[in-house]
């Protein structure tokens, strides 16, 4: 096993600290379950770092740099026997079945959104006999019972020409890009757009007009409605929206850690009431408290107590990177400081970026990795097989096949 991740596995291991028994039961369980990372990413490969370096002492500007390194992070995998040989190994540790993948950069506009999904697209057609692309549940189910892994595509905003010609014609990209494979997408992404704000907006005003149209035809076409970046006002009235289930798919709870991130229970309550459920993300600064794996383990625990084992998944909202990224970049020349993307708005006093969320261990019990021992966790504190398997990935294929029903 990869140093990194045998590392990830004994701070996990230290802070749960299981009996042998709920150790193997878990470990056990967690093969032979159908796992389903509910929002995140494929294992990043490692830069060239020399191509990279070329690619700036050439003058580069930032946004053929930004495309430079993210094709390399997301298909060196193919291109590299090295990265391609961590990528499934990482993937083997983690035990996941399919990883609704972020395949789409966090904005609107349908041409930069394509981007993405192309990289994904071509990982999956050229590592198809290993990792495949899930157009339906059932190609999941498959991926399992044929001991392959596959990607069910998602967008980080809906796809729209930004033409505002009319509201039937600004939304025609959603079919589009369901029939490209997206089965997911986001209404916002921290900022406001125009069909509603997003979580990082202080004004908190809720879903357009436009809004309620977008969701109707994701209804329609068959696209998860995602609401993990949106504000609370914007979630809870796109789920009074919604004619299907919906999703906060990589959030927390607010009763446990007031973050813009996580959700109130009113909008959780909301979102329960569509069929859907709420994703619980590894990120330390969502969780509050410890920032662990334990903390993680709260909020699912928070979750199933008050509004039923139904409507909770993982959505960790990490990734795996290559072991050798840090070599990679120390080649890399450093470039000048600049602004803030647009869709990067935060609030500055956020504890996202407070040095105490910054502490190794949290992020390491939490590596992606560790999925096994998430399941070991859920079974130390007690839930039945079949509920964990709900939690693992059941929830998320039972949404799933909602929003396909009738599209």
């Amino acid at each position: 096993m990869i140093e990194k991740i045998q590392q990830a596995r004994e701070v996990a291991l230290g802070i749960l600290k299981p009996s042998q028994k709920d150790l193997e039961h878990g470990l056990e369980l967690h093969k032979n379950s159908i796992v389903i990372e509910g929002y995140g990413f494929s294992p990043n490969a490692a830069l060239d770092g020399d191509a990279v370096k070329a690619a700036i002492e050439a003058g580069a500007s930032e946004l053929e740099l930004q495309d430079l390194t993210e094709d390399m992070n997301m298909t060196r995998c193919v291109t590299d026997a090295r990265e391609r040989e961590e990528y499934m190994e990482a993937w083997e540790a983690a035990g996941v079945t399919c990883i609704f993948q972020n395949a789409g950069e966090e904005m609107q506009k349908a041409l930069r959104i394509l981007k993405r999904l192309a990289r994904f697209t071509y990982v999956t057609d050229m590592l198809r006999d290993f990792v495949r692309k899930a157009a339906t549940p059932d190609d999941i189910v498959a991926a399992k019972k044929d001991g392959k892994h596959c990607l069910c595509m998602l967008t980080n905003g809906v796809p729209l020409p930004e033409d505002w010609v009319s509201i039937e014609e600004e939304m025609r990209y959603i079919k589009i890009f369901f029939q490209l494979g997206v089965r997911m997408m986001h209404l916002t992404y921290n900022r406001r757009n125009m069909i509603g704000d997003g979580c990082a907006e202080q004004a908190n005003a809720g879903l357009s007009d436009f809004g309620r149209a977008v969701i109707a035809e994701m209804n329609r076409v068959g696209v998860i409605v995602d609401v993990a970046h949106s504000g609370w006002q914007t979630a809870f009235e796109a789920a009074k929206a919604s004619k299907k289930p919906m999703v906060a798919s990589h959030s927390g709870c607010c009763a446990l850690n007031v973050h813009i991130r996580c959700k109130p229970d009113e909008v959780i309550r909301a979102i329960v009431d569509t069929g859907g459920y709420i994703g619980i993300a590894c990120v330390a600064a969502f969780l509050g408290r410890s920032g662990d794996i334990a903390a993680f383990l709260d909020h699912i625990d928070y979750v199933v107590k008050k509004f039923g084992v139904d409507h909770v998944a993982i959505g960790t909202d990490v990734a795996h990177v290559s072991s050798r990224a840090g070599e990679a970049w120390a080649k890399i020349p450093k470039r000048r400081t600049h602004r803030s993307r647009w869709e990067g708005f935060w609030p500055k006093t956020d504890a996202l970026f407070d040095k105490k969320w910054q502490q190794p261990h949290m992020a390491q019990s939490m590596a992606w990795t560790n999925w096994p021992l998430f399941t070991v966790g859920l079974v130390q504190r007690g839930y039945s097989d079949a509920d964990i398997q709900k939690i693992l990935g059941g929830n998320v294929l039972r949404v799933a096949r909602a929003a396909l029903q009738a599209s």
